[in-house]
């Protein structure tokens, strides 16, 4: 197994940190792990992402010109990262930042809804882990359980009181998703 993934979007809905959680939990797998991240100067408001890759094998380089997952959170991530999506690849958006849908018809497309349901649920900073879940439930590339493992050791321990509010987000985010 070697996902290589791409999450892009603003600063400040939470990339980085999708990233790393996700990068952790394969670590809890016992899985090799990449995590890059790539932002402008303005980390909040800017152009924003993270490739990851786990793998059972070991990783030549963090470097990707391909990938088998793109994540976008917004129209020019999608305009950039879309054609780099392989043949058979997915391609995961939320429709709150794009207004010109995929188009390509040679990889999986899904939608999730994650802004809409954020607000829903009354908290906006649990979007990325909405859209984590629908991460989780379209490729399976590692397990809740472990994704929560990862959190506790990206949120600081004063902010563990969150772990099963953002647990749910996740849940929840997998019964989001819909294939276009």
């Amino acid at each position: 197994m070697k996902e290589e993934v791409i999450i892009s979007g603003f600063g400040g809905q939470g990339v980085l940190s999708m990233g790393k959680i996700l990068a952790y939990a394969g670590i809890m797998e016992g899985k090799q792990v990449t995590w890059m991240p790539a932002y402008g100067p303005e980390q909040r408001g800017g152009t924003a992402n993270v490739s990851v890759i786990i793998s059972d094998t070991k990783i030549s380089s963090p470097i990707l010109n391909e990938y088998d997952t793109a994540i976008v959170l917004n129209q020019p991530s999608l305009e950039k990262f879309e054609p780099l999506v392989k043949p058979g690849g997915t391609i995961i958006y939320d429709s709150y930042g794009i207004y010109n849908a995929p188009t390509r018809e040679d990889i999986n497309i899904y939608r999730i809804d994650a802004m809409e349901a954020a607000a829903k649920m009354g908290n906006s900073k649990v979007f990325n882990m909405l859209v984590l879940g629908g991460l989780l439930k379209v490729r399976n590339i590692v397990t809740v359980e472990d994704v929560v493992a990862g959190l506790r050791k990206v949120l600081p321990e004063r902010h563990h009181n969150l772990i099963p509010e953002n647990e749910a987000a996740i849940r929840k985010g997998m019964e989001l998703i819909k294939k276009l």
